[in-house]
């Protein structure tokens, strides 16, 4: 049985960190140590939201803050997955504990266009940070071609909820979208350990 201490205390550290600032920076500061810290340990993450799937990239909610100040979500990428290039419109940091992703950044021209950036790779262990005031439209990819990555990311909002955008990378143009979940259900982070 896997142990989701380390979650529920990414939770619980996330939480304060959330509900002491508002400063992005400070907020990201503090908070890009502590899931480096849960990704370098793969002993946590259940099973039923590290699974692959043939078709495209799982996107897995593991919580959700009631007040919908933030979410943790697990993201399982298939052989040859990636997203579309895509926005966040919230703060977010994604950390990789499985794996390699590869991520490409995107800059507004002034005639509407985007030009991509290098592409960053990110190895497990890990982390990155986006957000509408440091960056903010990227694709992600597996960057390993012979099996799944996963990277774990938290947002400052349910970011299954909310209303984003999609960009063809060629002209700029946007089109609105709702990422949603792959799970109906999320992980216990308090079980009964005593239970028999």
């Amino acid at each position: 049985m896997t142990d989701i201490a380390r979650l529920r205390d990414f939770v619980a550290d996330t939480a304060r960190l959330v509900a002491s600032t508002t400063d992005e920076s400070v907020l990201l500061a503090a908070l890009a140590p502590k899931l480096k810290a849960l990704v370098t340990h793969d002993d946590w993450l259940p099973d039923a939201y590290a699974r692959a799937d043939g078709e495209r990239y799982r996107q897995y909610l593991l919580y959700a803050d009631p007040l919908d100040r933030f979410s943790i979500v697990s993201f399982v990428w298939g052989s040859g997955q990636g997203t579309p290039v895509h926005d966040h419109r919230v703060w977010g940091l994604v950390g990789v504990l499985r794996g390699e992703e590869v991520s490409v950044g995107y800059a507004s021209q002034p005639d509407g266009s985007l030009r991509a950036a290098p592409p960053e790779r990110l190895r497990a262990g890990q982390t990155a940070a986006v957000s509408p005031q440091i960056g903010d439209i990227h694709a992600i990819s597996n960057g390993l071609a012979d099996r799944s990555s996963l990277s774990i990311h938290v947002y400052g909002g349910n970011i299954g909820r909310i209303r984003r955008a999609v960009y063809d990378a060629e002209t700029g143009a946007a089109r609105d979208f709702i990422s949603g979940y792959s799970n109906d259900s999320v992980p216990n982070l308090w079980p009964d350990r005593t239970a028999a």
